[in-house]
């Protein structure tokens, strides 16, 4: 016969604080990563191409920043 212990204390952790941590470390990672990929994306392109869009080198990490929000 098993016995389980009923009077443990709380960790004082819930499932929903997991959640909400892992649901905020995942769109902090996913952010990053979208920030990552417009910044390669730009760096690819020429001055000229740059240019055309209404950007230039300079302007490269602000617009990653901005998209990443």
């Amino acid at each position: 016969m098993a016995a389980f212990d009923t009077t443990r204390p709380s960790t004082g952790h819930s499932a929903g604080h997991f959640t909400s941590f892992f649901g905020s470390a995942f769109a902090t990672v996913a952010s990053w990563n979208d920030a990552r990929i417009t910044r390669k994306t730009l760096s690819k392109l020429t001055a000229r191409e740059l240019d055309d869009i209404g950007l230039s080198r300079g302007d490269i990490a602000e617009v990653a920043r901005r998209t990443s929000r």
